[in-house]
């Protein structure tokens, strides 16, 4: 084991001497309390190295031990439902250890090395393998089985495999051509796990919102931003992504978040029940809990960490959702390391490698054929929250961002002042999905295109009357621009605003967003055949249905289909029938 010493200490960051010979991005140990760190730079015998704890207290002339490996995830059976801060630790063991506030320097394995898992094999002596193929599978937990699969780099004939039974990560469970497999993998994090083809998606990943879905679906493998500034909601946003999208694993990163934020995430995920499963949400759920009072030198490990556990599952066959939040603070601590590094800064201050350093995390998503047998198909979807200061989309890691992500929900202040949520921007929100993703929507509905147009359409001819209707009110418009304010009306309210905290509206199934976009286009159709009819707008607007398709949305999702299909076909029916009632009343009147 190479030694140094320390050679000159600011903040997070290290130098050391007599470091001849360690690799950039290679793992060391630091002073006499061992703290965990990771060479970013060699200038000659010397090795500067970001610590992933705090440095308080250790001075110069102190040892610095190299391990001789790179920063790596363990990936086995034990990740599903577990708590890891951004270098892996499990925090649920380390409170049951040493309490509630983490030492410097304390050490655990991230999966636990005493617990036995009932290993079922796949492949039988003498087969052939390769990499990624399934040697065996372990039921992690009711939601999520397990798949154990051949490591990267190796391959040959199963010279031994494990009969079915009870094994811990680390006993061997196969022997391949006389290199023994057990059920643990440890993977660099900033290194990619390999894929045979990346695709483009051709399902929508379905999150239960309906301004997402509907309006801006994002595809399964795609890479989406959430800008906003403080308090447009992009903490419960990204939660309700996690909590209700129908990706079969998820992963939380709360990077450099406020630690409340955190501990109100893991309690209410303890208590949510999977609405596809009917079990607990926490079985098919990884947290990373990188708070804002943790060293921000994690940050950046954290969100690595949290990708490199979103490939391992996508390689087993899943559909992968990470979510981010945030990665301004990410690139907040990447700008105050590069600061005490004397690096040149770029805008504001931050790094010039900025953007390169979020694209090589988004661009790990992908919809792929993955390597191994049985050939399959997996997906990683990545939705990052970035936190503009003043809301200034101007700013670079907000613009950074919009060039390598192909998603964009928008987050408004000013919808979040009028307490419309998801406060998402329906005019500068924006997915470069939605023509891949029209197939699918229109065997949902074959009108979805229509539909989607009149929204958007509906939405922008609004915005083109609000100064008008700041100069001389509504009631001076033409008839045709009133009801075109009054639908409007009813899309933002009705449609696109929706709950969270609600079981009846937090979750939207495609069916039922559908069903409320004919709702209210067929309340336009209706209202303009009879204003044609000389029906007069106010005794539109005074029309009892508009209350009914108001409250369509609480119509509960887990409602069975055909019953909730009921519901809207008498809602359908009764805006038919007080129309045409106005209309008869008119023609009466003549």
């Amino acid at each position: 084991m190479l030694k140094g010493r320390i050679y000159r200490v600011s903040g997070p960051v290290v130098v050391a001497e007599d470091m001849r010979g360690v690799s950039v991005y290679e793992v060391v140990e630091v002073g006499n309390e061992r703290l965990i760190g990771e060479v970013i730079g060699v200038e000659g015998d010397k090795a500067i190295i970001q610590v992933y704890e705090d440095t308080t207290g250790i001075q110069v002339g102190e040892p610095v031990y190299s391990t001789g490996y790179p920063l790596s995830a363990e990936l086995g059976p034990g990740l599903i439902g577990s708590i890891f801060d951004g270098i892996q630790r499990p925090l649920t063991k380390l409170e049951e250890l040493i309490g509630f506030f983490i030492k410097k320097g304390v050490k655990q394995p991230s999966l636990p090395r005493d617990k036995k898992w009932h290993f079922t094999p796949l492949v039988k002596q003498g087969d052939k393998v390769g990499p990624g193929d399934y040697l065996g599978y372990v039921q992690e937990t009711e939601v999520v089985k397990h798949y154990i699969m051949v490591p990267h780099g190796v391959s040959g004939t199963i010279e031994w495999i494990a009969s079915e039974g009870d094994y811990t990560v680390e006993e061997p469970v196969a022997r391949i051509s006389g290199r023994e497999v057990t059920m643990l993998q440890k993977w660099p994090v900033r290194k990619p796990r390999p894929y045979r083809e990346k695709l483009e998606p051709d399902k929508p990943l379905i999150t239960g919102m309906r301004v997402v879905d509907f309006m801006f679906p994002l595809g399964i493998g795609g890479k989406a931003a959430i800008p906003g500034g403080f308090g447009t909601g992009k903490t419960v946003a990204l939660q309700s992504f996690t909590k209700w999208s129908h990706a079969e694993i998820t992963i939380y990163i709360g990077c450099g978040e406020r630690g409340n934020e955190m501990a109100d995430a893991l309690h209410s995920f303890r208590k949510l029940i999977d609405p596809k499963t009917g079990k607990p949400m926490m079985e098919r759920s990884v947290f990373i809990a990188n708070t804002s009072n943790m060293p921000v030198a994690a940050r950046e490990a954290s969100v690595f960490l949290g990708v490199t556990i979103g490939e391992y599952f996508r390689d087993m066959g899943y559909n992968v959702l990470v979510v981010a939040d945030s990665t301004s603070r990410w690139a907040e601590a990447m700008r105050e390391i590069s600061g005490r590094l004397e690096e040149l800064p770029g805008e504001e201050g931050f790094p010039a490698y900025l953007g390169s350093r979020l694209a090589s995390f988004y661009e790990r998503s992908g919809y792929v054929k993955v390597y191994g047998n049985p050939e399959r198909m997996g997906s990683l979807t990545i939705i990052g929250a970035v936190s503009p200061p003043g809301a200034d989309f101007s700013e670079p890691v907000t613009q950074s961002t919009l060039r390598i992500v192909r998603a964009l929900y928008a987050l408004d202040v000013n919808l979040a002042y009028r307490r419309h949520y998801p406060a998402i921007n329906w005019l500068t929100s924006y997915s470069l999905y939605i023509e891949k993703l029209r197939e699918w929507w229109m065997q949902i509905d074959p009108e979805y295109p229509q539909l989607r147009e009149f929204f958007s359409k509906t939405l922008q001819r609004e915005a083109e009357l609000e100064e008008l209707v700041r100069l001389v009110g509504a009631d001076a418009l033409p008839v045709d621009d009133r009801l075109i304010l009054e639908v409007a009306r009813m899309i933002r309210e009705d449609f696109l605003q929706q709950d969270a905290l609600s079981l009846d509206d937090a979750y939207s199934p495609p069916y039922k967003d559908a069903w409320m976009a004919h709702a209210i286009k067929l309340f336009y159709d209706k209202a303009r055949e009879a204003i044609d009819a000389g029906v007069p707008f106010e005794k539109i607007r005074e029309l009892k249905v508009r209350e009914r398709i108001a409250r369509m949305k609480n119509i509960p999702s887990t409602t069975p289909r055909e019953e909730m299909k009921k519901a809207f076909g008498e809602l359908y029916n009764e805006i038919i029938n007080e129309f045409n009632a106005l209309i008869e009343e008119v023609k009466t009147r003549v």
